[in-house]
């Protein structure tokens, strides 16, 4: 049920042109808030466009309003409903909405992998690939923007694979980006038979360079 939420968001965010920074805030305040509280699967909704309402007032200039999200959700909840979820998921988060997010640190890691355009939208198409991805949920935001540039580079038969560059500014070695890389790649080679397509239909638009077109790594491509 998360990963369709996540999937819907991912539509959400791209019709409302939000900022990387709300997008990725809205899923961590999402998960932030159902470690903490059993949600209904009826609610489950709500808890989303409430948390990305949050996201858009900590994150945009101009942030949608609620009657955005009223509409955008189909008329499933009402002004009153929206607003005391995001009471309730401000309050139950103690309100602390200044965290490192994947985006925070991928950024910088993009910048470290020293690739053209095409690298670092392989590298985002990557990371929103792990946030839909419940078994990632645990991993550190550093680590998951460190996968992401590793099968970036593996996707795009960069050699070698993980520089001493990358290396010194994520803090992370090879093997210990191995297994989430190794997810990342499965992920992008099951894509189009997902039926959750949110994501690979929006980096095999134009916009994006088509990168989720790209033939998947291989079996020897993949970190061993």
């Amino acid at each position: 049920m998360r990963a369709i939420l996540v999937d819907w968001l991912v539509e959400v965010a791209h019709k409302f042109e939000l900022m990387p920074e709300s997008f990725y805030l809205t899923i961590y305040i999402i998960d932030r808030f159902l470690s903490m509280q059993a949600v209904p699967r009826r609610e489950l909704q709500l808890v989303g466009v409430s948390a990305m309402l949050i996201a858009c007032k900590y994150e945009e200039i101009w942030a949608p309003e609620v009657n955005d999200f009223i509409h955008i959700a189909d008329y499933a909840y009402t002004r009153q409903q929206i607003l005391g979820m995001e009471k309730s998921i401000l309050n139950r988060i103690s309100w602390n909405l200044t965290v490192p997010t994947p985006y925070v640190f991928l950024v910088r890691f993009a910048k470290a992998a020293g690739g053209d355009k095409e690298l670092e939208h392989m590298v985002f198409f990557f990371a929103e690939m792990a946030l839909t991805e419940y078994g990632l949920v645990s991993l550190c935001p550093s680590l998951v923007a460190a996968s992401a540039v590793y099968a970036a580079r593996c996707t795009m038969n960069k050699s070698p694979i993980w520089t001493e560059t990358l290396k010194h500014h994520t803090g992370f070695n090879e093997l210990q980006i191995m297994e989430p890389a190794k997810v990342l790649i499965a992920l992008h080679a099951a894509a189009p038979q997902n039926k959750l397509k949110a994501v690979y239909r929006k980096y095999s638009g134009s916009q994006f360079g088509r990168v989720a077109l790209l033939p998947p790594a291989v079996a020897a491509q993949a970190p061993a």
